[in-house]
């Protein structure tokens, strides 16, 4: 059981906040945010999902720049806290459609309304989307999505001639068309988080790939629907199915390592011939988890050379290669790259015509950071760096600086090659008007270069 649930802004801000047992100190939201705002324990900069201060368990996660919190005395699992917290996320989003501060605030009254069904005393009683709305009366106010910062994945897609399938993604689960015809659409995400470690000569150490495939349904009914993968898809490193499919991309099988599903999902025909039946419960969900550490193209190479240029100066050099094709681009780059603790004086130099890209040297934990608004597939970027010390080098410079890591979105592109060959709708009707094409992203979830 919990005691209190909150949500937080990024400033602090209290803007949910819920007792459930009275039993920890009313002031507990402002004790969490200053303990996690000046973390310093364990020599890590930035507090565990999980901590325990006099006496109160403090369990958060952080969703599109919100903390969701939970506290607690009593002892209780963190995976299922954890997992609390994301759903009561999921479920706000659902009702939402959009999940930020402003939307909290403008709909407050059914987000309490959500929390007090959700929980009773501080024991969960449902966090189904579905469930919910036989108890849910309050209608939400809309906010517009277009005018909110890029923080989620359906914000990737609300560009140029994609702009429809974009915003509607966004729309609650409750809201009707004009007219009061209600919304008949589904959405399909298959989204990636790729895990990438480099040698110092840029061979790959490790990899792996963390799979969901996402859900949104608006389908008014519940109809079943059929989902179809790659007949080449493989379950376990064993070998390939017993069933000998010819490659569906041609381009060698799909060999996941374990995989898990929703459990609306039936798996009657899975093993036949590669599909799903599901009736899709309102709201988003996950359809299936996936992982796999079979050996894939990584979508960049990163490559870094530091050279002395004398006693007291430094010089290094860092090259990103986009290894995916031309027609795609990856957003929101972000490398960066601890220096020695003795820097003193840092200078960057950007390859000319550079457009979109910031350099920057944090002072305070001496790092250096390189943002990159885009970079098109088969491209190439080069950053130098000129460091100054104070005194004259003893050490090994290379030893005392790096890794790089670097952390990356990529709409439309997915390093796994699963895909989704088509939705089919058992009982279709002329209401219904699913998109045909399914969206991809992939993202860095560690992506690291040694020296």
């Amino acid at each position: 059981m919990i005691s209190q649930f909150f949500v937080l802004s990024q400033r602090g801000d209290n803007i949910v906040f819920r007792d459930y047992r009275g039993d920890v100190q009313k002031g507990s939201a402002e004790v969490f945010f200053r303990k996690v705002k000046f973390w310093k324990e364990d020599d890590k900069e930035e507090a565990p999902p999980v901590f325990n201060l006099d006496g109160v368990n403090y369990f958060h996660v952080k969703v599109i720049g919100l903390l969701f919190v939970a506290t607690t005395r009593n002892n209780l699992s963190p995976s299922l806290v954890l997992e609390l917290l994301q759903r009561i996320a999921r479920v706000i989003k659902d009702y939402l459609g959009v999940l930020s501060e402003e939307s909290l605030r403008k709909n407050f009254v059914l987000v309490y309304e959500l929390l007090d069904e959700v929980m009773d005393f501080g024991y969960v009683q449902t966090t189904s989307t579905e469930v919910l709305k036989s108890y849910i009366f309050n209608e939400p106010i809309v906010v517009d999505a277009g005018r909110l910062p890029s923080l989620g994945p359906a914000s990737l897609f609300m560009q140029g001639t994609t702009r429809m399938p974009g915003t509607a993604v966004t729309k609650s689960v409750v809201a009707h068309e004009p007219g009061g015809r209600k919304r008949e659409e589904i959405f399909v995400d298959v989204i990636e988080k790729i895990s990438v470690t480099f040698s110092a000569s840029g061979y790959i150490l490790t990899s792996e790939i963390d799979g969901t495939i996402q859900m949104k349904s608006y389908l008014s009914g519940n109809p079943e629907i059929r989902l179809a993968f790659n007949d080449d898809l493989t379950i376990g490193r064993g070998g390939r199915s017993i069933y000998d499919y010819s490659g569906s991309s041609g381009s060698g099988a799909v060999i996941l390592d374990d995989c898990n599903f929703h459990e609306s999902v039936h798996l009657d025909s899975f093993d036949v011939d590669r599909t799903l039946s599901l009736v899709p419960p309102d709201g988003e969900f996950p359809v299936m988890n996936y992982r796999i550490t079979q050996e894939f193209k990584p979508p960049f190479r990163i490559n870094t050379l530091i050279e002395e240029s004398g006693n007291y100066k430094a010089e290094v050099i860092l090259k990103i290669r986009a290894e995916f094709p031309s027609s795609v681009t990856a957003n929101t780059i972000v490398i960066e790259m601890p220096l020695p603790t003795y820097t003193a004086r840092v200078n960057f130099e950007l390859e000319p015509g550079a457009v979109g890209q910031r350099t920057d040297f944090k002072e305070s934990n001496k790092r250096l950071e390189w943002s990159l608004k885009k970079i098109v597939g088969e491209s190439e970027h080069t950053l130098r760096v000129k460091l100054t010390f104070p005194q004259e080098l003893h050490g090994n410079i290379i030893k005392e600086a790096g890794p790089v890591s670097m952390t990356f979105t990529i709409p439309m592109y997915n390093p796994s090659r699963l895909q989704v060959k088509y939705l089919q709708i058992a009982k279709k009707t002329k209401a219904y008007n699913p998109y045909r094409w399914v969206r991809y992203v992939t993202q860095a979830n560690s992506y690291v270069a040694r020296i």
